[in-house]
């Protein structure tokens, strides 16, 4: 038989990113004003238009970035080679603003709210751009807080430049040999030097090596040196502006910084991420000496956001390709579609279920961080926000991949081949489960957090209380059984807290409890407000917030943390025990 004889699966239909989006477009219909909306609307139309017929064929273009390290007479060059997908889809992303719009402020507090929707709609075509703009974006944020004037006037304008031609892209050099994700062994060293013209702030000299460095292609890097003695750890560090393409210095990689070799990673092929060496680096001194970490915090809330959005868009275009194959692919012999078959939706509906939750709960963070930025938010609303942003981002990370592979699954092996996309979308999206903080460290963050504020959780509990009493009043019965559980488990909230800090099992499961109650939240308040508006997703709304509740994560986290009060030290040693075999108390390993 001939390959075009016989059997032809017919194509599945190409879904548009945002108007087919089974929750965005009614999300942002309740939290943007009419005329804002409008406008959204209208750029997410055309914005989703461009994305799938202009980026999307860009995907076989965008290839592993190399390095030439040496020239034909053996000369040190460090020439990066990035491929022509990501080089036009980097330029893409800046001509669209990808980051500007939160600094221009047009739409005002609403600003983040529709950057990070926008930016949520080019995830699925974008190949992990969000690393290099997301960085960027940090950085940018940095230079408004802790920048000299000089800084400020110099490069504000190009980190926020729509132009490839003239715009920064920044680079993010923490991860050192010692430490990963603790800092405080930091090795690179930052000695004084005299001023030079040209210096924006004050001038160090770096040497070290930094081992983990995104956005290699940048033109400038915000890094931690130790400006302290070694026994300070994390406080003896000072955060520093790093010039590379940019301005007096020339390219491609100059400034005393070697590239020692690309990383070979599991995803995100098209960034290239480096371990470079810096001898004698010049760098100018970024927000007070010794106190970096404080600095880099306000850095993270940012870059925590977009990895949130990298994982959930991503599980945006996963199940876009799900749903729209299920219209195409017909089963018993030819009969039915699986979009008929009850048992292939409930599948579905399973992620959509995850997707609708987690946009319902990252945009309630993004929306307290544009108010924040604009000074309207309140002592309460600042509290959520810090108790939320670690939140989001291990939630998200850490469920969003499951949520992918499922919908891989639902392709049967089509899902498996490369064409679709899933699998790339599956290994870009792993690396948020470690990049910016693995889900343990974004656990500890949040109890860190309330240690810091401890009227945080009261804050959280009397905001959670007035949307279930508005809910109340609105919702019929079928609700408010659910409503009841949510209701007892943010009641519950307190005491997880306060036992948090003498059981180490319970930090883990505690933010994937208080993840899954925030969801729910979230949901109700949606769902309050389209019952009330009469919104043609209402029913959905409404099932949705039940299943999540009675069916979905709060019983199943709730299991987690009672297991984990269960004689935790007795625990904790028969954990050792599993893993390594033994009596690992009373023998060496």
């Amino acid at each position: 038989m001939r390959i075009e004889e016989g059997f032809q699966q017919p194509p599945y239909p190409t879904e548009h990113p945002y108007l087919q989006d089974p929750v965005l477009p009614s999300l942002l219909r309740r939290i943007l004003p009419h005329e804002i909306k409008k406008s959204v609307d209208s750029d997410l139309t055309r914005l989703g238009d461009v994305l799938v017929k202009d980026i999307r064929p860009l995907a076989p273009l965008v290839q592993p970035a190399s390095v030439t390290q040496y020239d034909e007479f053996g000369r040190r060059v460090d020439i990066l080679h990035t491929s022509e997908g990501w080089r036009r889809i980097e330029a893409f992303a800046i001509e669209e603003g990808y980051n500007a719009i939160a600094y221009e402020l047009d739409y005002r507090e609403y600003s983040r709210t529709v950057m990070f929707a926008r930016n949520m709609t080019m995830t699925g075509d974008c190949h992990a751009i969000m690393c290099p703009m997301g960085m960027t974006d940090g950085a940018t944020r940095l230079i408004h807080l802790f920048g000299t004037e000089a800084m400020k006037r110099e490069l504000l304008p190009h980190l926020l430049s729509r132009d490839p031609a003239t715009a920064y892209l920044s680079g993010q050099w923490m991860t050192e040999r010692p430490g990963g994700s603790d800092v405080s062994q930091t090795e690179t060293r930052a000695i004084p030097t005299e001023r030079v013209d040209g210096d924006l702030g004050v001038p160090y000299i770096l040497d070290g090596l930094k081992w983990f460095s995104s956005a290699a292609e940048g033109n400038m890097a915000v890094g931690l040196a130790r400006t302290g003695d070694v026994s300070q750890g994390s406080r003896g560090l000072s955060l520093f502006l790093i010039p590379l393409r940019m301005g007096q210095y020339s390219s491609p990689l100059p400034n005393g910084v070697f590239l020692h070799r690309l990383k070979n990673k599991v995803g995100t092929h098209g960034v290239p991420t480096a371990e470079l060496e810096l001898r004698g680096t010049r760098a100018w001194l970024l927000g007070p000496l010794n106190e970096g970490v404080r600095c880099i915090a306000r850095m993270l809330n940012i870059t925590r956001v977009h990895s949130t959005i990298h994982c959930v868009g991503s599980l945006q275009r996963c199940l876009s390709i799900a749903r729209a194959y299920s219209t195409v692919r017909a089963v018993e012999g030819g009969k039915t579609l699986l979009k008929d078959v009850p048992m292939h939706v409930a599948g579905l509906v399973e992620i959509t279920l995850l997707y609708k939750a987690l946009v319902n709960l990252t945009f309630g963070a993004i929306g307290l961080l544009g108010r924040s930025e604009c000074g309207l938010a309140s002592v309460e609303e600042e509290a959520r926000l810090r108790l939320l942003t670690p939140t989001i981002k291990g939630y998200a990370a850490h469920w969003a991949t499951a949520g992918m592979e499922q919908a891989m699954g639902a392709l049967g092996g089509l899902g498996y081949m490369e064409e679709t996309g899933i699998g790339r979308l599956i290994r870009d999206a792993m690396v948020e489960k470690i990049w910016e903080g693995t889900i343990s460290v974004c656990a500890l963050d949040l109890t860190r957090a309330v240690s810091k504020e401890p009227k945080a959780v009261t804050y959280y509990i009397e905001w959670g209380r007035s949307l279930i009493q508005a809910a109340q009043a609105r919702l019929h019965s079928p609700a408010l059984r659910a409503v009841e559980i949510l209701s007892a488990s943010l009641e519950r909230l307190p005491v997880y807290f306060g036992e948090s800090t003498t059981n180490a099992l319970l930090t883990t499961p505690l933010l994937n409890y208080f993840a899954a109650i925030s969801c729910a939240l979230y949901l109700l308040e949606h769902v309050t407000w389209s019952i009330s508006v009469k919104d043609a997703t209402s029913e959905v709304d409404l099932e949705a917030f039940r299943r999540w509740v009675e069916e979905g994560e709060i019983a199943h986290t709730h299991d987690q943390m009672t297991k984990a009060q269960e004689d935790y030290h007795r625990r904790i040693a028969l954990n050792s025990k599993i893993v390594y075999g033994g009596d690992v108390l009373a023998a060496k390993l």
